[in-house]
């Protein structure tokens, strides 16, 4: 009787080994987007899950990241698609607060870009036309329907005595048709919690969401 288990169980277990081979695997590039201290950085960890991108700044106060780097992870069985279990890998790209140069995006992400994710914090706002035109200029004018933007510091809202919606309303044009604009939504993070190790899943899924709302189709430089 127990080597008629130990046989069942050795079946049971390569059945499971041959189906986990066999599961599709979705792989997403995703690129964050942001000025100095906009909370570019905590964003990418949110995302792979871990703190393997640096945040803060250095002792002179600029940003840490000074180049292009990208972090992949995969999530396995993290949805489902057309009725299977599909694993999701994503490789995140952080980028320097300085113009990108094509020629290293390419050769980090040859696929294209699915997702750009604009990192932007509330109670530091300004101009950031230059870095959308550019954008403009690497993917042309369709990036907005494969972006999403995330606000940080969303709890100096709650301070000034403002909701989302009625900061969104008195905010300078260019945020507010970004906000319009933007295939993936807007998403408000609140940093008096450690919301890096918390709101991973939700990002993620709003991420996912977006990228299935394009068939999951990368954008070309």
């Amino acid at each position: 009787m127990d080597n008629k288990l130990g046989f069942h169980d050795n079946i049971l277990s390569r059945l499971l080994k041959t189906r986990d081979k066999q599961r599709d695997v979705l792989v997403l590039n995703v690129l964050l987007l942001g000025d100095r201290q906009s909370g570019r950085s905590s964003v990418g960890n949110a995302l792979i899950g871990g703190d393997e991108f640096q945040t803060g700044t250095c002792v002179s106060g600029v940003s840490m990241t000074t180049e292009l780097r990208v972090l992949s992870r995969k999530f396995p069985a993290y949805f489902r698609r057309q009725g299977a279990e599909s694993d999701l890998v994503l490789r995140v790209l952080d980028t320097p607060p300085v113009k990108l140069r094509p020629q290293s995006l390419q050769e980090l992400c040859p696929g294209g870009v699915h997702v750009l994710v604009v990192v932007i914090r509330v109670d530091q706002l300004s101009e950031n036309s230059l870095l959308l035109s550019h954008t403009e200029s690497l993917f042309g004018p369709d990036w907005r329907r494969h972006a999403m933007l995330v606000f940080t510091h969303a709890d100096q809202l709650e301070k000034a005595g403002l909701q989302p919606p009625a900061f969104l309303t008195q905010s300078s044009d260019w945020l507010s048709s970004l906000a319009e604009e933007v295939g993936g939504g807007v998403l408000f993070l609140d940093n008096s919690c450690d919301w890096p190790s918390i709101r991973g899943r939700p990002i993620r899924d709003q991420l996912l969401r977006l990228s299935a709302k394009n068939h999951h189709k990368a954008l070309q430089f």
